[in-house]
């Protein structure tokens, strides 16, 4: 290729590239960390007037799934249940019609080191604790910990962890957390974690049910 020609040639892809992250820019809100605010049972229509993220148009009528247009966290509006995510590049909000049904997402923006997801989901876990939210089915699936034993099994893969969580008769949430191999960083281990969030959908014998206490 002509030396000339070379050199339009990257400098045309070194333009789409800034107009392409200026594009990303300008669909982030002015300040703060782009927010998805809804409520299960609410509307599409609210939870579009409550959040400071872009997201895809409304498919009227139909059983469906919509995604932010930027990452974005979750947060999810109950006046005692309420609790906020850290940023997800993964995250559908299921709808029937306008109604939001459910929600399916990973709190985070890429697979985090094991220290990293830990965090996080540490984080949930409190806040769901102090918010009065049950930890459910404990004797087959205890509560994630930073512990040796936790971590032994997470690295081994010998199992994912997982926890249900109940509000009352209002919401269940199912917290995944396992290895996840990562081609970008294939020498190290890196971890997902996925949240389910609707209505209580698994049910539990009350002599399963644990209430946590300090």
């Amino acid at each position: 290729m002509n030396p000339r020609n070379w050199h339009r040639v990257a400098g045309w892809l070194l333009l789409a590239v800034l107009m392409l992250a200026a594009i990303h820019r300008l669909m982030q809100p002015l300040w703060g960390e782009p927010e998805i605010a809804l409520e299960i049972g609410g509307t599409y229509e609210d939870m579009i007037n409550r959040s400071s993220a872009s997201f895809s148009p409304l498919l009227s009528g139909h059983l469906w799934l919509g995604i932010p247009m930027v990452d974005a966290r979750l947060r999810l509006i109950d006046p005692q249940y309420g609790f906020i995510t850290p940023l997800a590049r993964f995250f559908t909000v299921g709808f029937d019609d306008n109604v939001i049904e459910d929600i399916r997402m990973s709190p985070q923006i890429e697979p985090l080191l094991l220290d990293d997801a830990l965090k996080v989901v540490l984080d949930l876990q409190d806040q769901w604790r102090e918010k009065g939210w049950v930890a459910m089915g404990v004797r087959n699936d205890p509560t994630i910990a930073d512990t040796p034993e936790w971590r032994a099994k997470l690295r081994a893969g010998i199992r994912h962890g997982r926890s249900f969580w109940q509000a009352g008769d209002k919401y269940q949430v199912m917290l995944l957390l396992g290895r996840f191999k990562n081609s970008r960083n294939p020498t190290e281990e890196r971890y997902l974690i996925t949240l389910s969030i609707a209505r209580p959908w698994v049910p539990f014998d009350e002599n399963e049910e644990v209430w946590e206490r300090e």
